[in-house]
């Protein structure tokens, strides 16, 4: 057998090894962001209660509500999510954001493979920041917020006001959380 040949074979062996170990590593890493997706999601999590946690007040007339908290290694992310008419979340929007602020169009849309790691999917919902049209935007903290809503707000949140069909808008909520409250009762009702 030349030198050549053996040389070949090795190429070939080492080749085929990096193939094997990057598949196993796209595997374990696929599997690693599956168990991050679905992991930790604590029972419980009522849209009251969430509601409370985050300070963010659902107006009595909101359909659909939901809600979800997941614990996490760092911190935790608390979501929340309700439809109004649009006119009543124009007005609602307004009254959290302070007077001059505008909320902003998704300019730059996440692919639809986006998996944010406390995604609204939990919830059954498709995420907001995948949104190209009908989507406004904006972050608030609690710090000095100067507006009729804004004062009950406890956590920095991201809120989005996505109008979804003619005269129906979703808000989504999700604020990250740094692991000071006491995740919900499981199991208990509002």
């Amino acid at each position: 057998m030349s030198v050549a040949v053996v040389v070949l074979v090795l190429l070939a062996c080492v080749a085929a090894t990096i193939g094997v170990v990057s598949c196993v590593a796209d595997d374990v890493s696929s599997d690693l962001t599956d168990q991050e997706m679905t992991c930790c999601w604590e029972d419980g999590a009522t849209p009251t209660w969430m509601s409370g946690e985050l300070g963010i007040r659902i107006p009595e007339g909101a359909s659909d509500r939901r809600a979800s908290y997941k614990v996490g290694q760092r911190y935790d992310t608390g979501l929340l999510s309700f439809v109004l008419p649009s006119e009543e979340a124009v007005t609602y929007t307004g009254r959290l954001i302070e007077k001059g602020t505008v909320m902003i169009e998704n300019s730059h849309p996440k692919g639809k493979g986006y998996r944010p790691a406390a995604a609204f999917g939990h919830l059954g919902l498709p995420e907001p920041e995948t949104f190209v049209k009908g989507l406004r935007m904006t972050s608030l903290c609690p710090d000095d917020l100067a507006s009729p809503e804004g004062k009950y707000l406890q956590r920095c949140v991201d809120l989005f006001a996505h109008e979804f069909t003619p005269g129906t808008t979703r808000i989504y909520v999700r604020s990250t959380i740094e692991p000071s409250i006491t995740p919900p009762p499981a199991g208990k009702a509002p």
